[in-house]
């Protein structure tokens, strides 16, 4: 699980394992909806009460100044005592771990406003779908984001296993079979594959958190949650939407 996954649990459990973490969202999820708000009392951030167009809107909008170069200024330290003790994210983001892509900074957000999940090759798993449900369930989260970006590593990975026969070492296959599917969909397509690839995994990935029972799926169902993704430019730092 990513560390900003981890920042809602007490500090006294580092570490936190999968199964308690899937406790912790139940007991959660298992309290009325009117007692849970309640119980979280008012939103430390009321700007990041949103739907879901208008949180995707929001996105869209930092995305132009970020390209622009006209970022605003983030108070970090006003901030910060109203989000010591809760969160209410305005996107959920399922980015690659690549260095050169950073969600907060390409959407010109601020701290709180980004529930971020990150894996090479921004693929769904269960720790991915589980930390969404939680921040959709819990935190009240109207949009989810998979954020895919141009000259993918991972994706490249995949590719050379495929086509090419290369093995990797350590864990990292595990990588390349996730996002085999993304490859052998795109393999059909005229034009490079691994462009192609990188725009398949995003939309396969879109589909795959649209579909996951109960809790997205149903929040998407009932218009509470809008599921979309986009491809990062490097070069000119635009993300394209792929999926709306």
């Amino acid at each position: 699980m990513c560390d900003q996954c981890k920042t809602s649990f007490p500090p006294s459990s580092p570490g936190l394992p999968r199964r308690n973490f899937l406790k912790i969202l139940g007991a959660a999820l298992s309290l009325p909806a009117t007692l849970r708000a309640a119980e979280k009392g008012p939103p430390p951030k009321p700007q990041n009460v949103l739907s879901p167009d208008a949180a995707l809107n929001r996105l869209i909008i930092g995305n132009h100044r970020y390209i622009d170069g006209t970022m605003r200024r983030h108070d970090f330290a006003t901030d910060r005592p109203a989000l010591a003790s809760a969160q209410n994210p305005f996107a959920g983001i399922l980015s690659c771990a690549d260095s050169r892509i950073g969600p907060e900074y390409a959407f010109d957000t601020g701290r709180g406003d980004l529930f971020v999940c990150r894996v090479a090759g921004n693929f769904a798993n269960e720790d991915t779908i589980a930390s969404f449900e939680y921040a959709v369930s819990v935190l009240g989260t109207p949009l989810i984001f998979v954020l895919g970006h141009q000259a993918c590593g991972a994706v490249d990975a995949a590719i050379k296993q495929i086509k090419d026969g290369v093995s990797f070492p350590g864990h990292i296959p595990s990588l390349t079979y996730a996002l085999t599917p993304a490859v052998d969909a795109a393999g059909k397509d005229p034009g490079d594959l691994l462009t192609n690839a990188i725009k398949e995994n995003v939309l396969l990935t879109v589909q795959k958190l649209q579909a996951a029972e109960p809790i997205l799926s149903d929040a998407v169902s009932n218009q509470k949650l809008k599921i979309v993704g986009g491809v990062y430019d490097l070069h000119t730092g635009k993300v394209e939407l792929v999926s709306s």
